[in-house]
């Protein structure tokens, strides 16, 4: 069975919420919408406080090479454009909107239920719309998905990676959305092998998720050039470098990018968000979020506007558990706590997540074994213990000698550790000091 071939682990899927079909999460009386939401450069606001806005009208425009437009998810009025905290308590500049009611559509957006097959733009077409309706990657790293496609001279695209393993423990968003709206996805992967001007697209869905892979399957006789590939379950499957390997058997080497191996990877969010850009004319304003925990009372997946308040969507899933320890943003393996519930989704928010006090305690942190099981576990080859013992004494040239920016902060050296030691921390810090020495080397 097809997996990638280095380290990984196998946590409790959790996946709790995989019968919950997707609902719409009614709209906030007040929104804040960050200016920028995705990696990159700032984007520049286009509107000013007093304007009235209708939904889907852009915010904030591209302002740079790797940089995504913003657009309103509602109609309203802007009250102020100022610092909001996003969801770790970082202050961002942000949107301030009083909501209307009802929505008043930007002119040139199809919001129907209407499902448009024909695809009538050309390759170049294509990559400008989805740069237009402000696309990012919804796998989390929220990259300016039409920067992928401007492949650089001398490079050349044969696949189209489709990411649809969703191997982080309790997320179900993007395995709803293959089952609600598998025409949608399929008619983006065809937008997107066009732009990308490839005949071959590979989709890589995990064993256990045994409905998909024949709903997919049987889907992908009526399309020419698209393969669905069963793969073993083990995560970080999901991750770029894995799972172009598990479907390849290429391997992107240290410090390159997929299309160095003829790959372009985009999760299945992603792809459904083209879908709807190109054929619908509609912005990346909303994505489905799946709200779940063991003791949460109402667990759901839910359609949510970007700018909802993240306060409101626990509360209208029964409010917070009492023996509630922690809430975290993504998965248990990779997402971030949040510790300011007030803050607003943004593009990329995939997940709500509920643990109690004792599922989120870390182990008590006791010296290092020396066992091993950090290295044999991590999918990137690396020796995580030493990279942290040289993080723990600042010795970031060594950190970036022992490769530390090839870290994809799987969480995987952490899970395994019998020492409880915080080994992703670590591995973050080193990530970050290395990019500023890195700054600081190119300024000289």
């Amino acid at each position: 069975m097809r997996t990638f071939r280095k380290g990984g682990v196998h946590p409790q899927e959790n996946k709790l919420t995989n019968d919950c079909i997707i609902e719409n999460f009614p709209l906030p009386n007040k929104a804040v919408v960050f200016v920028s939401q995705h990696l990159g450069s700032p984007s520049l606001p286009v509107v000013k406080k007093g304007d009235r806005v209708r939904t889907g009208q852009l915010l904030a425009k591209i302002d740079g090479f790797i940089c995504a437009n913003t657009h309103s998810p509602y109609t309203g009025t802007i009250s102020k454009i100022d610092l909001a905290e996003d969801f770790t308590g970082y202050k961002k500049m942000a949107f301030y909107i009083d909501v209307e009611e009802n929505d008043e559509w930007e002119e040139g957006i199809d919001n129907s239920e209407d499902l448009v097959e024909q695809i009538k733009l050309s390759s170049e077409e294509i990559i400008e719309k989805i740069k237009q309706m402000g696309i990012v990657g919804l796998g989390g790293a929220a990259f300016p998905t039409h920067v992928k496609y401007m492949i650089p001279e001398g490079k050349k695209a044969e696949y189209l990676i489709v990411n649809a393993v969703e191997c982080e423990p309790y997320l179900t968003s993007d395995y709803r959305l293959m089952q609600e709206k598998i025409k949608e996805c399929f008619i983006g992967i065809e937008i997107l092998k066009k732009a990308l001007k490839v005949d071959k697209a590979l989709i890589g869905i995990e064993k256990n998720k045994p409905d998909a892979i024949n709903s997919f399957t049987l889907m992908a006789k009526n399309y020419k050039g698209i393969e669905v590939v069963g793969l073993k379950t083990k995560y970080p499957q999901g991750a770029e470098k894995q799972l172009i390997y598990a479907l390849t058997k290429r391997e992107v080497p240290s410090g390159k990018l997929p299309i160095d191996v003829g790959c372009v990877v985009n999760n299945i969010g992603t792809v459904q968000a083209v879908y709807s850009a190109v054929q619908k004319n509609q912005p990346l304003i909303s994505n489905v979020l799946t709200l779940t925990g063991k003791n949460v009372k109402q667990r759901k997946n839910l359609l949510v506007r970007v700018g909802t308040p993240i306060n409101s969507i626990i509360e209208y899933c029964g409010g917070l558990p009492e023996d509630t320890g922690k809430i975290i943003s993504g998965g248990p393996m990779m997402g971030k706590a949040i510790t300011e519930l007030s803050a607003p989704t943004v593009k990329t928010t995939s997940s709500i997540l509920i643990m109690s006090k004792k599922e989120s305690s870390r182990k008590e942190e006791t010296p290092c074994l020396r066992c091993g099981k950090c290295i044999d576990a991590c999918p990137m080859g690396l020796e995580p213990v030493h990279i942290a013992q040289l993080a723990e004494n600042r010795l970031w040239e060594e950190t970036e000698k022992n490769a530390a920016m090839d870290c994809i902060e799987c969480g995987c050296c952490l899970f395994t550790c019998p020492a409880g030691r915080p080994l992703l921390d670590l591995l973050r810090i080193s990530k970050n000091q290395v990019a500023t020495l890195r700054r600081q080397r190119a300024q000289r």
